[in-house]
């Protein structure tokens, strides 16, 4: 077994939709990044990599690179997730936390759980999404931004010998 740790943070900004878990959440802000800026898939992303020891999003995908300009987090998930697969794991679960004093997400999550389930192989049971504020307190609470952190737990791969 294998576990990973990930955490991402971006910028509100305006002009920009807000895409947390590959769903659109209605919003006056957006998310300030080079690909979509979805701090959750990316935090699910980086807590992937770092348990099958293969490095970060920002080496895999660099953001400077044009061809992630506008990408879609969810579609680089599933890039990770071969990745996984080629290290002879698969994911057992997921548990995110995301950290903003709004929007509320409870209306959303269960579509959130379906998108990262899908893209990483699992039942949406396997995913779990929470959110929390920071009591008005820091760069989450005054609004200037939306983080998120995240664990994977990772199992040998059926048929791989441990």
């Amino acid at each position: 077994m294998r576990v990973g740790l990930g955490f991402d943070a971006h910028r509100l900004t305006e002009g920009r939709p807000l895409i947390l878990a590959g769903v659109e959440v209605p919003f006056a802000l957006g998310l300030a990044g080079h690909s979509d800026a979805d701090v959750v898939t990316h935090a699910i992303m980086d807590a992937l990599l770092g348990a099958c020891s293969a490095g970060d999003i920002g080496s895999m995908f660099p953001d400077d690179d044009p061809a992630y300009e506008g990408a879609s987090s969810i579609a680089l998930l599933e890039e990770v997730l071969r990745v996984v697969v080629e290290n002879g794991f698969e994911v057992t679960n997921v548990d995110v936390t995301v950290i903003c004093q709004e929007p509320r997400l409870g209306p959303f999550r269960d579509s959130m759980s379906s998108n990262l389930a899908r893209a990483c192989r699992v039942k949406p049971g396997a995913v779990s999404i929470k959110a929390t504020t920071t009591e008005g307190m820091g760069f989450t609470g005054s609004g200037e931004g939306i983080a998120a952190a995240a664990v994977v737990l990772l199992s040998p791969a059926a048929g791989i010998p441990t």
